[in-house]
């Protein structure tokens, strides 16, 4: 039985974000929202959970249906409660005695431990802090669960923590995510909704195998269009011959024939349809510069230690090569961070690292996850044409071709979205010409078309790379070396599928 049904339903703001929108949502279903950066899958959330009316159509919901809606970030009003009373404020005032009991458990369900739960939010991570917003919506027991881009900010544990949680959450009970990590959706959900704002299409499978069903129906799509219109100029070509003949002989017959061969070949171009063209949300291109030095860096059993002194592990002897794309894996709390920080300034500032050897040649190319590169209070414009000496017009071209529209290259870094952030910080990198990658987090921001496009930029450029990421698909892509962390050792192993197993069974 449909808990929820959508007839025809549309959103428009500056443009259609969607339009002509069937769905219905019902027990069993995990369905996957999949859309660019700003094309609306947050919206289409908050329409489901009764929060935004859509600009056309109709939602139809069961009869006192509970709908549990998890956004992207905890409000500013609530980052002094502590992770506890964040969740058991969510249950209705009358219940707060005799039901806190519920807030426990869910919050052993999500294995938040003792010592946590009376922190304040702002005092989390913002992969606690996530966890917190899941377990303040599902206390109050919703009949549907929407969740918002549910994988940001947490590290491998906590995704494979998350995916546990959901596998094990009673069928009846239907999950909507909108997400961009892709292997996230393989493992969480059983349908795929493809945003768009013409026609929308569902497929009842994972993303992976929805995508490779969407492709092969966009390319019959494009073949039957393209076939539409040769017939249809055909048509148009026989009326004009027809028409002339039937002017110099003066036969009615072929007046009436060349006005049907139009009439048909109108038809044929009213009704057909092209194949969806994404809208680009903004190029990602990359550089390399190159150089002749075989060995970029040189590890000679360098220590990597807290900012106390404290040992996280030593690297052994080891190299990065021209053409090595090494993923650094670890559990949380290992060093990654630390060691991706000793390498930079191994390149920034040489001579002060300890047992790594820089070759002069090299050139850095830096992206964080917090975005650092980039001030909040700079803009685009001023930013590129100051720090790359290029004029204004050149500038504005760049920016637009990253994704940050015209409007925007003038406003505060700060006011841009997360994904036009991670787009001005890809051209920053492109500018900067580098020939060695150091990247932390680099899909974090991403739509799932930008994470495939920098997937073939690092791949097409055959980049020399040194990255940690969470994003499994990313990794798979893009990794040729794998260094593991573990026991304070830095290890190689030949594939990162081991250590993905190994964080998925401690979770489960």
């Amino acid at each position: 039985m449909a808990l929820i049904s959508l007839k025809s339903l549309g959103v428009t703001m500056s443009a259609p974000l969607f339009a002509n929108l069937d769905l219905t949502i019902g027990a069993g279903d995990r369905l996957g929202i999949v859309a660019a950066n700003g094309r609306g899958k947050s919206t289409l959330l908050r329409c489901l959970a009764g929060e935004l009316d859509a600009t056309a159509g109709d939602i139809t919901r069961s009869r006192g249906l509970r709908v549990g809606h998890v956004e992207q970030s905890v409000p500013d009003t609530l980052l002094d409660r502590g992770f506890h009373q964040l969740v058991a404020d969510a249950l209705p005032p009358e219940q707060r005695d005799s039901e806190l009991w519920r807030v426990d458990v869910v919050l052993d369900s999500l294995d938040v431990p003792e010592d946590m739960r009376g922190r304040p939010m702002r005092a989390l991570s913002g992969g606690w802090q996530r966890l917190a917003l899941i377990a303040r919506v599902w206390v109050t027991d919703p009949d549907v669960l929407l969740l918002d881009e549910p994988t940001n900010h947490l590290d491998l544990a906590k995704i494979g923590q998350l995916e546990t949680w959901l596998n094990a959450l009673p069928r009846e009970v239907p999950v909507i995510v909108a997400s961009h990590d892709r292997a996230f959706l393989d493992a969480a959900t059983n349908r795929t909704l493809f945003l768009r704002p013409e026609e929308s299409p569902v497929f009842p499978l994972p993303y992976s195998r929805a995508r490779q069903a969407l492709d092969a129906a966009d390319a019959s799509t494009a073949r039957k269009f393209e076939r539409d219109m040769k017939i249809a100029q055909q048509l148009r070509r026989q009326a004009a011959k027809l028409n002339n003949i039937g002017i110099n002989s003066g036969s009615d017959l072929l007046t009436v024939k060349t006005k049907q061969l139009r009439e048909r070949a109108e038809r044929l171009e009213d009704a057909a349809v092209q194949a969806h063209r994404e809208r680009s949300a903004g190029a990602i291109r990359l550089a390399n510069r190159g150089t002749h030095a075989k060995v970029l860096i040189t590890l000679d059993d360098a220590a990597v230690e807290t900012p106390d002194g404290i040992l996280l592990f030593r690297t052994g002897k080891r190299h990065i090569c021209q053409g090595d794309r090494i993923v650094l894996l670890g559990r949380n709390g290992v060093g990654k961070s630390r060691f991706v920080d000793m390498v930079r300034n191994a390149i920034t500032e040489p001579g002060t690292a300890q047992n790594i050897k820089v070759t002069p040649s090299t050139v850095l190319g830096y992206s964080d996850q917090a975005l650092s590169g980039i001030s909040g209070d700079d803009t685009p414009l001023a930013m590129v044409s100051r720090r790359f000496e290029v004029g204004e017009q050149r500038a504005r071209s760049l920016l637009a071709g990253a994704g940050v529209a015209i409007e925007m290259q003038e406003r505060k870094i700060g006011a841009l979205s997360g994904g036009q952030r991670s787009r001005l910080v890809m051209l920053v990198l492109r500018l900067i010409n580098p020939n060695f990658y150091l990247l932390d987090e680099p899909t974090n921001h991403l739509d799932i078309d930008g994470q495939e496009a920098l997937e073939d930029e690092l791949l097409k450029h055959q980049a020399s790379c040194l990255l940690a990421s969470h994003d499994r698909s990313f990794i798979r892509a893009v990794g040729n070396r794998f260094w593991l962390i573990e026991k304070r050792r830095l290890v190689e192993v030949d594939s990162p599928e081991e250590f993905f197993r190994s964080v998925a069974e401690t979770e489960r």
